[in-house]
């Protein structure tokens, strides 16, 4: 330190920016260099120019006291259970994973957690044989804190899980964790359950039937149907802003179906009518839609057609010219309404 303050006591006056302003008065006074600065009378010194200037002087100096901010490691959670047999079907893990699953929201609790992502490993049998542990992983919608919605997930993936080996230990591990949000304020229960509990059934489902089985729309702005049309696996997140685009003005959008069959289906002409088990009667005036000139050009013309059973399709005729027997309107059916 002593090196130091020599070192610094030779600087001139004009290093500091505080000091600046207040160079032509130092040099009056005769005081030009750092340490001929740090004898003058500190009341007084900021009392004219500031105490941004003495903090400064202390600062370089290391008599300052300096609050840092230390790193927090982010909260984890990690617990293991050795088992007394070897376990051969997935099924009877549940147990042992429950008590993992305890201890999680027991830790939870006392900090005011709630997870979004868990992680159970299998540990197999060590060795020759060895081979690395079987992974299930949970991501979840809404982040909780108990364990009744975990042990369920957890016992739809075990139901489906065929183990390669028999399993010796359980191992979990809380991979994301936030913290618990308030409860709710409100008087009146939602209608219909809270979002929350959509959200659970959404992931009972997923866990249940699989990610490629429950899907969510997620309509891309294209005004050919099968462009716009696009449903991702639940947890996935669609990039971009996802919107239908804007028809012109003065424009009424026609009605869509709720089904859209992912390959149109060719229609029978009979009487010069399209036929799908009986006669189809147009019952809206024609959509025109002409899109796609840069790839897949399409050129039709929608309708809303009803048939006897009084059903209601979305059907459309090409608008392509042609010659010979392609001359004639073919007729599709698109969609289903109901």
């Amino acid at each position: 330190m002593d090196s130091l303050a020599r070192r610094l006591d030779a600087l001139p006056c004009a290093l500091l920016p505080p000091a600046r302003p207040y160079l032509d008065w130092f040099e009056g006074i005769g005081c030009r260099t750092l340490g001929q600065l740090r004898h003058l009378p500190r009341p007084g010194l900021q009392r004219r120019c500031g105490a941004a200037l003495l903090d400064m002087l202390d600062d370089a100096h290391g008599h300052s006291t300096e609050l840092f901010v230390w790193l927090e490691a982010p909260p984890t959670f990690r617990a293991s259970l050795e088992l007394f047999d070897r376990v051969e079907h997935a099924d009877a893990l549940l147990f042992g994973a429950r008590r993992l699953l305890q201890q999680m929201t027991g830790w939870l609790c006392a900090r005011q957690f709630a997870v979004e992502r868990i992680q159970l490993l299998l540990a197999h049998e060590r060795g020759r044989v060895a081979r690395p542990p079987t992974v299930i992983d949970l991501a979840l919608g809404e982040a909780v804190w108990r364990d009744e919605h975990l042990v369920r997930l957890l016992k739809e993936r075990l139901a489906q899980l065929v183990l390669d080996a028999p399993v010796i230990g359980l191992s979990l591990e809380a991979l994301q964790v936030q913290p618990m949000a308030p409860p709710s304020d409100s008087l009146f229960p939602e209608p219909g359950g809270t979002p929350q509990e959509r959200q659970r059934l959404m992931e009972l489902l997923v866990a249940r039937l699989g990610s490629e089985n429950v899907l969510q729309a997620a309509p891309r702005a294209d005004y050919r149907p099968e462009a716009a049309n696009q449903w991702l696996p639940l947890p996935t997140r669609p990039a971009g802003k996802s919107a239908a685009p804007d028809l012109p003005p003065g424009l009424p959008g026609m009605p869509r179906p709720g089904w859209l069959l992912a390959q149109p289906v060719a229609l029978l002409m009979r009487e010069h009518r399209p036929f799908y088990g009986s006669p189809l009667k147009m019952v809206s005036v024609a959509e025109r839609i002409e899109a796609g000139w840069w790839g897949q050009s399409q050129a039709r013309d929608y309708f809303i057609a009803e048939g006897l059973d009084h059903a209601h399709y979305w059907v459309y005729r090409e608008r392509i010219a042609g010659s010979g027997e392609d001359a004639a309107p073919r007729w599709f059916l698109h969609g289903l309404f109901g």
